[in-house]
């Protein structure tokens, strides 16, 4: 590592800190005010309030890092610029590789503590900041139910119930099991339906089976076309209590309830779009490096950014990118695009555009 690379690295590292320390900051107060009036009407401590926060952190950082290392990337090399640096090292005979090297190599650093986040860190930090709100905070209870990529709920004393998938609305769940239990919790039959749709009458099984245990070992097996099923909860229930969200699953958990979805004949292009949305934003931050030296350097090689016009450079390409990746996971999630390129298609698209920028800086 030469004497050079580590003077931009810590230069570009002090920008980035104060940049993404800035960044956070504005997040958290505007999320603040915005919600803190609801918590006060819910009586909240400010300790719950603190908590809820905290666990919010890490979906926050995965969204604020990548436009803090453009900002970054336009600031350092603007003020390198402004004080002849550049002028220097192009003298000294510098590549432009070897200009970029630190900020490429700090913003996969950067790419890869996302993902590991984006993976893991933020389905369950999420999870628990949606138990702080809903248990502590808005003092809500919620049916017994577990929490899990195939939902299990109680109906009555001896039937367990669980399913496959919530329509969006929550009026109808398919992939619907029964387990009927007798007084010593051991089973005694099982009722298997294609789907529960509610009406006005109350919940109906609609083409499905009865399996019946006999006293003497034999198995009795009727059909039916519709069956109704006395279920307490409502469809707004489901919808907010009991739907799966890829928001609070793993990348391993998202990739395997889709897998079990495709196999069951069900749609699973919402949750791949999310599976390779979530592996494709982390490594933005890459992309974002590229398109700033590229616009930083064009057409001079030397040309200075005032900070103010650094910051709104990479806003607006911020807001643009954000446009374009959210616009691609909606088609991806009505299968407009196929999964893969949804989640990759405004990483491909800003990094073609930056790509071509280098090509165009004049050194």
């Amino acid at each position: 590592m030469t004497i050079l690379f580590r003077y931009m690295l810590r230069e570009y590292v002090k920008v980035f800190t104060m940049c993404f320390a800035g960044l956070m900051t504005v997040y958290l107060v505007v999320d603040f005010f915005e919600k803190v009036r609801r918590f006060i009407r819910y009586d909240a401590e400010a300790i719950d309030i603190v908590l809820y926060f905290i666990f919010m952190t890490p979906h926050i950082t995965v969204q604020m890092a990548p436009l803090a290392v453009l900002m970054a990337t336009l600031l350092t090399l603007g003020v390198f610029s402004k004080s002849h640096e550049i002028t220097a090292m192009r003298s000294c005979g510098v590549s432009l590789y070897r200009m970029a090297l630190p900020f490429l190599c700090f913003s996969l650093g950067v790419a890869l503590v996302l993902f590991l986040f984006s993976a893991v860190v933020i389905p369950l930090a999420t999870t628990q900041a949606e138990y702080v709100k809903t248990a502590f905070i808005e003092k809500k209870t919620s049916p017994p139910t577990f929490k899990a990529d195939r939902p299990w709920m109680q109906i009555g004393n001896q039937t367990l119930m669980n399913f496959d998938v919530v329509d969006p609305g929550g009026a109808t769940l398919r992939g619907i099991s029964l387990y009927h239990l007798g007084p010593d919790f051991k089973l005694n039959g099982i009722t298997e339906a294609q789907e529960a749709h509610y009406t006005p009458q109350g919940w109906i099984l609609i083409a499905g089976n009865h399996r019946q245990l006999q006293t003497d070992g034999r198995l009795l097996m009727t059909d039916f076309e519709t069956k109704p099923i006395e279920l307490s909860q409502i469809p707004e229930d489901f919808d907010t209590w009991l739907s799966v969200g890829s928001e609070e699953m793993t990348l391993m958990d998202i990739r395997a309830y889709a897998d079990r979805l495709r196999k069951g004949g069900f749609s699973a292009a919402r949750f791949l779009t999310d599976y390779y949305g979530r592996v494709a934003f982390p490594f933005v931050s890459l992309v974002m490096v590229i398109v700033g030296i590229a616009l930083s350097l064009r057409r001079s090689g030397v040309r200075g950014r005032g900070m103010a016009r650094g910051i709104g450079q990479a806003l607006a390409i911020g807001l643009l990118y954000w446009t374009v990746h959210s616009l691609a996971i909606a088609l991806g999630r009505t299968s407009v695009l196929t999964p893969m390129v949804a989640g990759w298609f405004a990483n491909g698209l800003f990094l073609s555009f930056g790509l071509y920028l280098v090509l165009k800086v004049r050194y």
